[in-house]
C-alpha cells in the first residue's frame, strides 16, 4: 500500500491538520528529538499554543506507547493503543474527556490521525513480524516542530520571569510608598503626604497573579513615579533639617561641664536634651532633632533590643537609653560617647550609635569610628541624612533578598 491516509475518520478534514502533515513532510528525515524533553517545552509553551494540562497527560499517555526516548522522523512514529489502554495510562480520565484531549491535540498540530478505513487503531504486519503499516496517531508533529517548541518554551520562560520580577518591584513598590506616606502623615512632616496617599489609592490594590506583562509595567511605572515624589518630598525634609541643625550647630557655645560622668557607668551620658544657648536665658530650649523616630527605628531596628525590660523605642528618651546599653557592647569609651554628644547633641548622637549598631559587623573599631564622626560634626562636615538613606536601602535590600 503506497497511499497513506492523513484524513480523519467521521471528521472534518481543518486546516491545522493539513499543516502538521504539510511540517513533517518538509522536514529533513533525519530529524530527531528526545521525546520527554519535547513534552517539557510543551509544558512550558502551553499557553501559546493554546493546549491544556489535560490535552498533555493525554499526549504523555500517547509518548509511553513509543517505546524509544528518542523521536526519529525516519522511523515508525504511530502509536495505535486503543482508548480503554489509554484511559488506563490518563489516570483514569473519562471517555468523553479523553477523546476530547486527542481531538485538541490534533487541532493543535502536535499530532496527525492516521485513521485505518473503519477508524480503527491497529498495525498490520508483514511476514517476519516487522510492522507494515499502522494505523493510530503519528508522532511526527513532535519532531518537526521540536526546535519552535524549544524557542517557545525560552520565550515563556522569560516572559514568566519578567512577570516575576515585575511582581515583586511593584509589591516592594507599594510597601515603601504605603510605609513612608505613613511616617510623612503621623510625623507630620512638611510635604503634599495627603495629596501623594490619594496618589496611592488612585492606583488600586496589587495586580492578578495573572496579569499580563503589559498591564504590570504600566502599574510598575506609575508606581516608580509616585515612589520619585515621596522619595524627594522625604529627602528634601532631611536636608533642610541637617542644614538647619549645622547652622544650629555653627552657631552654638558647647559647654562640657559637668554633663557628663567621668566613670563608666552604665547611663554612659545623661538623656537630657540638648540645649541651644540663645540671648534670653529664659526662652524655652528646644532639642535639634534631624529625623522622626520611627524613620530612625526603620532605618536602625537593631537598636531596639537593647532595651530595658522589652519594652521598645517609643521616645527618644528611650532611644538615649538603648545607646546607653548599646556603648559598652561596642568597646565605645565614656569620654568618645561624651564628645560624641557635646559635638552632635544627645539626640544625634543616638542615632548615630543606632546607625554604627546597624553596621558593627563592617566597622572594625566603632570607638575610632564614632570619633572619626564626632570630629566632623565638630567642623559641621557630618549629615546624618544619607546615614539614615543608605540603611533604609540596605534594610530594603534585606526584606528583598529574604522574600
Amino acid at each position: 500500500m503506497d497511499h497513506i491516509s492523513s484524513t480523519p475518520f467521521g471528521r472534518p478534514l481543518s486546516l491545522a491538520m493539513v499543516a502538521a502533515r504539510v511540517r513533517v513532510g518538509s522536514c529533513p528525515q533525519d530529524t530527531i528529538a528526545e521525546k520527554w524533553k519535547v513534552l517539557d517545552n510543551l509544558r512550558e509553551a502551553k499557553e501559546a499554543l493554546g493546549v491544556s494540562d489535560r490535552a498533555l497527560s493525554v499526549l504523555n499517555a500517547l509518548l509511553t506507547f513509543h517505546q524509544d526516548t528518542t523521536l526519529a522522523l525516519n522511523a515508525d512514529l504511530v502509536v495505535y493503543p486503543s482508548n480503554r489502554a489509554l484511559l488506563l495510562r490518563a489516570n483514569g480520565m473519562a471517555p468523553a474527556t479523553l477523546r476530547r484531549n486527542l481531538a485538541a491535540l490534533v487541532q493543535a498540530g502536535l499530532v496527525v490521525r492516521r485513521d485505518s478505513p473503519n477508524g480503527k487503531r491497529y498495525a498490520r504486519k508483514g511476514e517476519g513480524g516487522q510492522i507494515e503499516q499502522a494505523f493510530g496517531f503519528d508522532l511526527g508533529p513532535l519532531v518537526a516542530r521540536a526546535a519552535e517548541f524549544e524557542k517557545l518554551a525560552r520565550e515563556a520562560r522569560a516572559a514568566a520571569k519578567a512577570r516575576y520580577l515585575l511582581r515583586e518591584e511593584i509589591s516592594l513598590l507599594r510597601r515603601d510608598i504605603s510605609q513612608t506616606i505613613l511616617v510623612g502623615l503621623e510625623e507630620g512632616l512638611p510635604g503634599p503626604w495627603l495629596s501623594l496617599s490619594d496618589r496611592f489609592k488612585s492606583l488600586g490594590a496589587m495586580p492578578a497573579r495573572n496579569a499580563d506583562v503589559l498591564l504590570l509595567e504600566g502599574v510598575a511605572k506609575d508606581l516608580r513615579a509616585l515612589w520619585r515624589d515621596v522619595d524627594k518630598c522625604l529627602t528634601d525634609h532631611l536636608e533642610k533639617e541637617n542644614l538647619s541643625t549645622n547652622e544650629s550647630h555653627s552657631e552654638q557655645h558647647h559647654q562640657n561641664s559637668n554633663t557628663y560622668p567621668s566613670n563608666d557607668s552604665e547611663s554612659g551620658c545623661r538623656v537630657e536634651e540638648e540645649e541651644t544657648v540663645t540671648s534670653d536665658p529664659e526662652a524655652p530650649k528646644q532639642p535639634v532633632r534631624t529625623f522622626p523616630l520611627s524613620l530612625v527605628l526603620k532605618a536602625c531596628p537593631d537598636i531596639a533590643m537593647y532595651t530595658r525590660g522589652g519594652e521598645g523605642i517609643r521616645t527618644w528618651r528611650a532611644l538615649s537609653e538603648a545607646a546607653a546599653l548599646v556603648r559598652p557592647i561596642l568597646g565605645i569609651s565614656p569620654s568618645a560617647w561624651a564628645e560624641a554628644c557635646d559635638a552632635m547633641g544627645h539626640d544625634n548622637a543616638a542615632i548615630t550609635l543606632a546607625a554604627i549598631l546597624q553596621r558593627a559587623e563592617a566597622i572594625r573599631s566603632p570607638g575610632a569610628y564614632l570619633r572619626n564622626l564626632t570630629q566632623r560634626a565638630r567642623a559641621n562636615q557630618f549629615s546624618l541624612g544619607p546615614v539614615i538613606m543608605a540603611l533604609l536601602r540596605a534594610e530594603a535590600q534585606k526584606e528583598r533578598s529574604h522574600g
